[in-house]
């Protein structure tokens, strides 16, 4: 898949937290635009190869396409901002926690990364994805 002039939202496909998450954004989003990859996957292998700031991120990523595999990364809540504002109106009042600073933002959303797998559980592996779904997944 050419994922040129896309955006991706890299994800932990093993964490139920994040994949509701996804589940919610392809029922929400408009435009269609925005392709998903897993963290465990060969196309996160070699954006994280190509990334470092990427080695560490355990939840969710966005990455903005500026050429093949080399993207502008935004990681914990600025992924989230990026995400919210990707989807529009009425997601992206939640741009409006833009005025706090994104350290002490930085560490409700780790706070929460601690503990999404104990309040969410793992990802359901029996969810398959419908075929329009599935042509949003970027696969290597």
């Amino acid at each position: 898949m050419d994922t040129k002039h896309q955006s991706v939202l890299l994800f932990d496909g093993e964490c139920g937290l994040c994949t509701r998450i996804v589940q919610l954004v392809l029922r929400a989003d408009r435009k269609r635009t925005l392709r998903f990859a897993s963290l465990q996957s060969d196309f996160a292998r070699k954006v994280i190869a190509r990334h470092p700031e990427l080695r560490a991120v355990d939840s969710v990523a966005w990455l903005e396409s500026r050429a093949a595999l080399d993207y502008q990364v935004s990681i914990r809540s600025e992924a989230a901002l990026r995400l919210a504002r990707y989807l529009g109106f009425p997601w992206s009042l939640f741009g409006l926690a833009r005025v706090i600073p994104r350290p002490v933002r930085d560490r409700v959303y780790d706070w929460i990364a601690r503990r999404r797998h104990r309040w969410f559980g793992p990802a359901v592996s029996c969810e398959y994805p419908t075929p329009e779904q599935q042509t949003r997944m970027v696969t290597p």
